[in-house]
């Protein structure tokens, strides 16, 4: 066992970094009306519009039951519709409305600030290399 204190620890680092990036992009999500984990949800569909609910659940990595609550979230805000599969009457096909679509820039912009400010600071050469690292470790953790 080692006799580093856990706060020194690489883990806890990462925890201490991911809450605070979570923090910074929720507070400003909230500002465009949307929670957490909804404009991830939103990258998808500007990308392809139209995704089945299952592929969202295979993208997001996350559980059926957990995509409905912010599909419904979501629909009920009115950025996006359920329409029923033409090719499968049990699945259901996810599509942005005008609203929906309209976060896209905001969206964009806001993630586009958030690393603009993770990366103050760096180097060219250090933020390659800290992408590179996060890529390697989110690897090793996959």
């Amino acid at each position: 066992m080692s006799s580093q204190p856990m706060q020194e620890t690489i883990g806890y680092q990462m925890v201490l970094v991911s809450k605070a990036h979570r923090n910074l992009v929720s507070t400003a999500l909230a500002e465009l009306g949307l929670y957490l984990g909804q404009e991830i949800l939103l990258m998808h569909l500007w990308e392809k519009d139209g995704l089945t609910q299952s592929e969202l659940t295979e993208r997001l990595k996350i559980e059926p039951p957990t995509l409905t609550k912010m599909l419904n979230r979501m629909e009920k805000c009115g950025l996006l519709q359920r329409c029923r599969c033409s090719e499968d009457a049990r699945s259901y096909r996810v599509y942005l409305t005008e609203a929906g679509q309209a976060l896209q820039q905001p969206v964009h912009q806001l993630w586009h600030e958030v690393e603009k400010r993770i990366l103050t600071n760096l180097t060219f050469e250090e933020r390659l290399l800290f992408r590179r690292l996060l890529m390697q470790v989110r690897s090793n953790l996959t």
